[in-house]
């Protein structure tokens, strides 16, 4: 893993909101470590060099702007919409597989337990189903997303 590949996924961690994560590779292991104020992130990169035993080297920590939140639908037209969140960490996919089609698009009707998406733990991938009827009227992650316990995933009319 290169320079460039280790700032670029200190972005990522950065803007995702998440506040640690840990990645090890065959001989490298990542700790990347953020704080809500100011965004600090601290990174530490360790890599194990064949007969050499382990180079340690914390990278500067890194300054990131701070990401202004904005409601994508003012609060007051939200009231009567239901918010489906997230049950599990992982990563959220609009598709079972890169060549389907997504589960839902905005404006799609939905019944109770069709399936809306798919979220990946531990390389398991959790079929996530509607819990009630109405229209999809948003959809608030991405795909491909890492997602955290209880996010808001899709914004639901349900008259």
């Amino acid at each position: 893993m290169d320079l460039k590949e280790i700032q670029n996924l200190i972005k990522f961690v950065a803007n995702s909101g998440v506040a640690e994560v840990k990645l090890e590779m065959d001989d490298v292991k990542i700790t990347i470590r953020t704080t809500l104020e100011g965004n600090v992130t601290e990174t530490t990169y360790v890599q194990q060099m064949p007969a050499q035993g382990v180079l340690q080297q914390p990278l500067a920590p890194q300054q990131v702007a701070p990401v202004a939140v904005v409601p994508a639908v003012p609060a007051i037209e939200n009231a009567h919409f239901i918010t489906i969140k997230s049950p599990i960490i992982g990563t959220f996919y609009r598709k079972p597989s890169p060549d389907k089609p997504m589960f839902v698009e905005v404006g799609k009707s939905i019944a109770k337990g069709d399936v809306l998406c798919v979220i990946e733990a531990m390389k398991l991938f959790n079929e996530i189903e509607s819990e009630v009827s109405g229209k999809i009227v948003k959809i608030l992650v991405d795909d491909m997303s890492p997602v955290e316990f209880d996010q808001p995933l899709f914004l639901v009319d349900p008259s």
